[in-house]
């Protein structure tokens, strides 16, 4: 079992997986630093799907094009969950106010799955596992990865976690220095110097790019990521979680 520090800082994304199952008693350790997680008053808004089924996996890989989804052991999906608490209070005949139509609901949602899949993470590096964070799930086919998974009223993907014995170990890319993430007090005023260390760090992971182990680029940090932006506004999320029971109001 590797600690803490290494767990935290040594942790990188991988995408290819050897073909062996994670043992039981590693799942259950994820399970447990699942429980576990500190959500929103302990209100518990979040679930999570473990997919082990293989022609499952494919599916979704087939809607997203990530190899990780297929080629992983275990495929965990978290999800925002008020399902949960309307079945029990349908069942005590307690009055449950319209919260899913508030965007406090959502981002609480959001906060707790969230959370919850980085207790994930962090148990599977302490096990020794590889894990892969996959955004695109949310966004790939809303509608349809809901009918995959069966999701009821009340229940949207917020993001997919691939699992398995790493079959690779990636380089471990630069993040941005504690200056530009820790602001002391208050929200750093010197937007001048902000932009010289921004500008610093743009540079860095553009030759992080360019010289990395596996396939290179010329992708920068600000533009790549801004490119990401404009395509992320063709996404029609408000509609999907209508769909869903979210009938967001304010």
């Amino acid at each position: 079992m590797k600690d803490v520090k290494t767990s935290l800082l040594e942790r990188t994304s991988v995408r290819r997986y050897e073909r062996e199952a994670i043992p039981q008693e590693t799942m259950d350790l994820i399970y447990r630093a699942v429980e576990n997680t500190p959500t929103s008053y302990n209100g518990q808004q979040f679930s999570v799907i473990d997919i082990s089924d293989q022609a499952l996996k494919e599916e979704l890989y087939a809607l997203t094009n990530q190899k990780q989804l297929k080629t992983c052991n275990r495929l965990l999906i978290f999800c925002s969950d008020y399902n949960k608490i309307s079945l029990l209070a349908r069942h005590k005949g307690v009055d449950m106010p319209q919260f899913t139509n508030t965007m406090d609901a959502v981002t609480i949602g959001i906060i707790d799955a969230s959370l919850a899949m980085m207790s994930a993470v962090v148990a599977a590096q302490a096990a020794g596992l590889g894990s892969n964070c996959v955004g695109y799930l949310r966004t790939v086919d809303p509608a349809k990865v809901a009918e995959l998974l069966k999701l009821p009223k009340g229940v949207f993907v917020v993001c997919g976690l691939a699992l398995g014995v790493p079959r690779e170990q990636p380089d471990l890319k630069p993040k941005q220095p504690a200056s530009l993430v820790f602001h002391q007090n208050c929200y750093r005023q010197d937007n001048e110097a902000m932009t010289n260390e921004l500008a610093a760090y743009d540079e860095i992971v553009q030759n992080y790019n360019r010289t990395r182990a596996g396939g290179t680029s010329e992708n920068d940090w600000c533009a790549h990521i801004a490119d990401y932006y404009r395509h992320a506004m063709e996404y029609r999320i408000l509609d999907y979680l209508k769909a869903q029971g979210y009938d967001i109001k304010r």
